[in-house]
């Protein structure tokens, strides 16, 4: 797919600045192929190859960011900063704001989400991330990093039993992307009833669960564009027919009727406004049309 060019007609959308968005999944493939990384490498800026990694989600980014350090230089760019931000303070620095502002890739560890909005909501370093993606920068983020970037997130909820009223927790998160929920490692820790009580809840919400070396990459136009070796799957809950979630308590569980849900491959799409699953043709076809 051209990356210079929208996959479909070029009116934005809330969640969609100048530059792309890339909500990873997790467990990103940094070894072989390395093909979601260096997507999100040639999505930034043309002539600007510089990265700034932000830890702050991790409880150990002085072992995150030597990773991150090899695998960016791997694959060509120029030079990887480290955003090393730990307190509401460090968020404050001038040094990391400036650094921020240089950067064509803008790029969120996995770890704890709700310790990355805590430290980061309502900062100017934030604000700064927000004006540079406006100007062109792409925004990444993986795991935690990828679901704290929508306006509202998910930090809690146990995915055994997680159809049950109140079983997910909810929070705002970083608020690059509107109506829609983020879910990682969605197969492999089988989060799917995860996203079905977000939209019991939340009909408005469309869902987004990313499996584990797989990302979506937000284009302008409201099209989500599946990459990666694994599955994104699409859970839209806006056309249910009925649910008790009005009636219960919390804890009691959840009947839904007419969850609709997609899954997504590399090379697939999804057209949001339109809630119209686009095969790999007619997305490599749209492609072409707005190169």
């Amino acid at each position: 797919m051209n990356d210079s060019a929208n996959p479909t007609e070029t009116t934005k959308h809330p969640w969609q600045k100048n530059g792309r968005l890339v909500a990873i999944g997790g467990a990103e493939d940094k070894e072989s192929d390395l093909e979601i990384l260096r997507r999100v490498l040639d999505l930034a800026p043309e002539g600007n190859r510089q990265v700034a990694v932000i830890a702050t989600a991790s409880g150990i980014p002085d072992e995150i960011y030597p990773i991150y350090e090899d695998v960016f230089s791997r694959i060509g760019a120029e030079r990887m900063h480290r955003i090393d931000v730990r307190t509401r303070e460090d968020a404050r620095e001038e040094q990391h704001i400036e650094t921020v502002k240089r950067c064509g890739t803008i790029f969120f560890t996995g770890g704890d989400q709700l310790r990355l909005t805590n430290i980061l909501g309502g900062s100017p370093l934030l604000e700064a991330i927000r004006e540079s993606h406006e100007k062109g920068a792409v925004v990444a983020g993986t795991s935690a990093g990828a679901a704290a970037m929508s306006t509202t997130m998910i930090y809690n909820g146990q995915a055994a039993d997680a159809l049950r009223k109140g079983a997910v927790r909810m929070s705002s998160g970083l608020g690059f992307v509107e109506d829609i929920i983020i879910d990682s490692h969605f197969l492999e820790r089988g989060r799917f009833t995860r996203l079905m009580e977000v939209g019991a809840t939340n009909p408005e919400y469309i869902g987004v669960g990313l499996g584990e070396d797989s990302a979506v990459i937000f284009h302008p136009g409201g099209v989500l564009e599946a990459i990666g070796s694994g599955h994104v799957i699409i859970v839209y809950s806006r056309d249910i027919q009925s649910s008790n979630v009005a009636e219960l308590n919390d804890g009691e569980p959840v009947a839904l009727e007419h969850v609709i849900m997609h899954a997504l491959i590399s090379g697939y799409g999804y057209d949001v406004p339109n809630q119209r699953y686009i095969t790999a043709t007619e997305l490599a076809e749209m492609a072409g049309t707005n190169s």
